[in-house]
């Protein structure tokens, strides 16, 4: 946890493709709250084994079949597409390779920065599957229960109007 006279924290999960858009808002709220922000992807397909005090994560992947890198890297792509959509904020940001399942290792980041806040994107507008579904497999909606800290959604694609919602079928 940081110590009480240390700046905030705004911890950001972000994803290759989507990362700008999110990391956009996040540094304008980090900005505004004179806080630090804290980039993280999370590799689902590996788990945590160890961290390393420099915060480098030691993975082992969870089907032992599929190749993988023992330390987590965070991706070069993804950074590049962090700072730029940085470019217009003032913030001193940071990133981090996370393995495991997206919600517990957000949640578990955030305990240990003690972070003021979540920063999470939604869905993609594409996805057609049930409620039930869309509100049992959503980062946010898990995030916002399973931890005490405020938990922002960035709206990725909104839907305007009478256009249909992630979870509506044609007809509904």
């Amino acid at each position: 946890m940081t110590s009480p006279n240390s700046k905030p924290q705004v911890l950001v999960g972000v994803v290759p493709g989507t990362a700008a858009a999110v990391v956009d808002v996040a540094g304008g709220l980090a900005d505004r709250l004179g806080a630090d922000l804290v980039c993280a992807t999370v590799d689902a397909s590996s788990e945590e084994v160890k961290q390393r005090a420099d915060g480098t994560v030691v993975s082992e992947p969870i089907n032992p079949d599929l190749p993988f890198e023992e330390t987590q890297v965070f991706d070069p792509g993804l950074r590049a597409e962090i700072a730029g959509a940085l470019d217009s904020h003032p913030v001193t940001w940071s990133v981090r390779a996370l393995a495991g399942g997206p919600v517990q290792e957000l949640a578990r980041l955030a305990d240990q920065l003690d972070a003021a806040m979540i920063v999470v994107g939604t869905r993609e507008s594409g996805f057609r599957g049930s409620i039930e579904e869309f509100f049992t497999t959503s980062v946010m909606v898990q995030l916002a229960h399973h931890q005490h800290r405020p938990v922002v959604a960035v709206p990725l694609h909104p839907v305007l109007d009478d256009g249909l919602l992630p979870w509506q079928s044609p007809g509904d």
